[in-house]
């Protein structure tokens, strides 16, 4: 990506501290892609767009070098860091072992009396993909995640799902947005809540393995494949990056 092109990621006024609306913004676009790996990223750019000074905006690539997104580059910056193939499949795969089953399990305490709520969420994903709203389309994609798992009552499993989630990267996905696949992603969310509300566990399970499966990069190890449907024990570009029209809208 050069310093002249923008991107969909839209600012957010909310953001807490500057440190974490640039940690939001970076780490967003590298989850989506549109900051691709071996992309050279530089302080003073990210400080001249925000308008601060570079305390806060190192201390946010310092956070996302320690999260694994970036690596330091003596006298220049930091750079997105590779992720290959393999590592993105090993990654969904896991999550699919995990969240799959665990929505089977809210199939069964599926709250009938909070659907619109979680409707709403499912509408807003659907919505995003439609108007080409990238930043939306994350933002809304990971809370309805999150709300659905958080049923359970498990902080922890939404925290080993939040590190898979940061560990991912999702190529290519501003070009995908108005994609049918995109469009056919975004509307299962809907088909999730009706597999809830029928109490469908082995259905729900299922449809959320290909949700999550859909459009990962196949490993070179057909074992690793071939184990992607059910847990374990059931089956480099030199250029520097300015940040010049990023500005941030969700957490990656």
């Amino acid at each position: 990506m050069r310093a002249t092109e923008t991107t969909t990621i839209h600012r957010d006024d909310a953001a807490v501290t500057l440190r974490d609306e640039v940690e939001r913004m970076v780490s967003t676009a590298i989850v989506t892609g549109e900051l691709g790996a071996g992309t050279l990223i530089t302080v003073p750019s990210l400080a001249a767009q925000f308008a601060v000074s570079a305390t806060p905006v190192r201390e946010a690539m310092v956070n996302l070098q320690k999260r694994g997104f970036l690596s330091p580059v003596r006298n220049k910056g930091f750079r997105v860091t590779e992720v290959s193939d393999r590592d993105l499949r090993e990654v969904a795969v896991l999550r699919a072992w995990i969240e799959a089953p665990a929505m089977a399990e809210i199939a069964a305490i599926f709250p009938r009396d909070r659907v619109s709520e979680f409707r709403t969420l499912a509408d807003q994903i659907v919505r995003a993909v439609d108007e080409g709203d990238l930043g939306g389309h994350v933002e809304a994609d990971v809370a309805f995640h999150d709300r659905v798992l958080g049923l359970l009552g498990n902080k922890t499993l939404l925290e080993v799902i939040a590190t898979l989630r940061q560990r991912s990267r999702q190529v290519g996905l501003a070009a995908q947005l108005d994609s049918p696949e995109m469009r056919r992603s975004a509307s299962e969310h809907h088909l999730i809540l009706d597999r809830l509300m029928d109490g469908d566990g082995p259905g729900v399970a299922e449809l959320v393995r290909a949700h999550i499966l859909d459009g990962v990069p196949l490993a070179d190890d057909p074992a690793l494949d071939a184990g992607a449907g059910a847990p374990p024990d059931a089956a480099a570009k030199e250029e520097p990056q300015s940040a010049e029209g990023i500005s941030p809208s969700t957490s990656a």
